[in-house]
This record gives C-alpha cells, structure tokens and sequence, in this order.
C-alpha cells in the first residue's frame, strides 16, 4: 500500500508500505480521508518520544471496511483502542485506560495510509449521506464534545446564561465554540493569533475573534467558562485572569510547560481547573450523530488535500500558510 512516512524531524514520504492484516476481532479499512492533528505536527517536529520514526502517523480517519461480513460499510474509526475488560473501561471512561493505545504509535501503525487495522468495536458506521470527509472530523470534534461536556458539568448555571472564552482557533478551540454553541451558549468569543484563521472563523461560523492581548481581550474576572485549547503558559495567564470567581477552566492544550496558572486566585475565588483528554466512547457516538445530522453547520473550516501530498500540507501549517483550522487528506485523490 502507499503511506505517508514520518521519517524523522521535519520530514515525511509517500511511499510504499507493507499492507496491514487483521488480528482476530478487528477489521481492515480502506482509508478514504484523514485528518492532521496537532499530536501529528508534535511527532513532526520530533518532539513525541513516543512516535518514533519510521512510523505512520494520522488517527482521525474514516472509510470503507474492506473484507469480511461488513465488507464496503462506510464508517468513521475512533483511534482509542483499550482493553474493553480494564476497570476504567467497565466504568465507561476508556480514555482513562492504561491499557490504551492509540493507531499512529507503536504498535499500531497509522491512518496516513490506504488501509489500516482497528478492533471492530472501533468502527462507527456512518451513513450514505455524510461525505467521507466529515467523518474524518469526528474524532477532533469529539475531544471538543467532551472538553465543553466536562465544563458543562461544572458550571453552577446554564450554559445558555455563560460568557463563554475559547482560547486558540485551531480545530479542537473552533470545534470547542461550535459544540458549545450546540449545546446553548450564545456569548462565545475566540482568541486567535493568526489572522488568515481568524478571518475565516468569522466568515464562516460568525464568532466573535480578537487577538490574544488585545483591546478585545475579556476583562478580568468576567467570564464564566474558559476552554484553553492550546495549553501554553501564556494561555494558563489569560484563563486565570479573565475567569470570574466560580468559574470552570478547562485545559485541553498539550504544549509544553505548567507554568502560568493563578494557583492563589484559584483557590482564594473557588476556580474550577479540570484537565480534559480524549472522549467516551459514548462522546464520540454522540458527536458523529450531530455531525451527520448537520447539527454542527455547514462543516467549511477545514481544507482537502491529497494524501499523496501530504509533505507539503505538513509544511504549509508550519509555515502559518494554512487559513483553515484543519486539513484533511484524501486517500482516494490520485
């Protein structure tokens, strides 16, 4: 089969790779489009020891089964593969497992790929009437889904009554503003730093986006929830300062450093921080139901590319080149 290779910091290939072949109770998907994610572009710059090269990234897949009493069924692919008898698995939070593993990490190659393997308990099916590269989304979408689920839980009042702050519009912090507008909340704004980005996350979702540092900058102490969608100490600062005495924090970036957060304001104002990583199984049904369903719009804020030029898509958002939050390669595009 043809795959996009990580083969070491900065550098990938299209070239050829060993077909995968099912173990017991998992199936072969032909992969019709998948997404690059963050986590991606982190093993990219060879900052993820756990991603070592060669490897075959990309986890936000969907496709064809190909093979088997489910041959040609269209699905979406949750990447979290977990032992389903795990404690935090019987308890329905099987992103909390040690056992997980994840497709793009070893053992399990990829999705930058033509095929790849995943248990069939992995698979969602996914109807005629949803194009392939929606359901790709599902599984970013999914880590927003639960991000605003878990703040939602920890809010003393509707979601509908908050002032809500997304701070980064890549795909997670955009996906964040649109499930929290989903699920009732009317105030949103999004901090933004590149301004291709934020262009397009006004022309085609209509929030409110300011630069980080601005005069459109919240006030302190004036809004309710915060979803720190990129986890850099400049982005703790801002939480801490902007959330009002009660409010939910919740911290879904992954990038390096713990400094930045007001431990003395958190606890002397009764801050909720709560980490969020990952979904429910339960989460990312939900979240493809309401993306095939057009629940979550029109779904125009990401870019398709071929997969067979996937170095130059990787290059493009390193460069800040890219206006969209997301790309989305296409297997099938010759």
């Amino acid at each position: 089969m043809k795959a996009l290779v990580y083969l070491g910091p900065n550098s990938v290939t299209y070239r050829d790779e060993p077909d995968p072949v099912p173990l017991p109770g998992e199936v072969l998907v032909r992969v019709e489009a998948v997404g690059i994610c963050g986590s991606d572009m982190h093993a990219y710059h060879g900052h993820d020891s756990r991603r070592p090269a060669p490897l075959i990234l990309g986890h936000e897949a969907a496709g064809r089964i190909t093979g088997g009493p489910r041959d040609g069924e269209r699905v979406t692919i949750n990447p979290l593969v977990v032992d389903p008898a795990c404690p935090y698995a019987i308890e329905g939070r099987w992103h909390l497992s040690p056992t997980r593993q994840i497709i793009s990490m070893p053992p399990r190659p990829g999705a930058f790929a033509e095929f790849v393997r995943i248990p069939e308990r992995n698979v969602v099916a996914i109807p005629d009437s949803m194009p392939i590269a929606h359901a790709a989304l599902a599984e970013p979408v999914a880590v927003a889904w639960h991000a605003v689920r878990l703040g939602m839980e920890k809010l003393h009042q509707p979601l509908a009554t908050c002032r809500v702050v997304v701070l980064g519009g890549g795909a997670i912090g955009l996906a964040s503003a649109i499930v929290a507008r989903h699920f009732g909340a009317k105030d949103i704004r999004i901090a933004e730093s590149n301004p291709l980005r934020a262009g397009l996350i006004r022309d085609e979702e209509g929030f409110a986006v300011h630069p980080p540092g601005s005069k459109g900058s919240p006030a302190t102490d004036s809004v309710d929830l915060v979803i720190d969608a990129v986890g850099a100490v400049a982005t703790r600062q801002a939480a801490s300062a902007m959330i009002r005495p009660g409010g939910v924090i919740v911290h879904a970036g992954l990038l390096p450093g713990t400094e930045g957060l007001d431990i003395r304001k958190i606890t002397l104002q009764e801050v909720t921080l709560t980490g969020t990583y990952c979904y429910t199984p339960v989460d990312f049904v939900q979240t493809v139901a309401a993306l095939a369903s057009g629940q979550l719009g029109a779904l125009r804020w990401f870019e398709l590319h071929p997969l067979a030029e996937g170095a130059a898509a990787f290059r493009g958002i390193d460069e800040g080149t890219v206006r969209a939050p997301k790309i989305v390669l296409d297997a099938l595009a010759t």
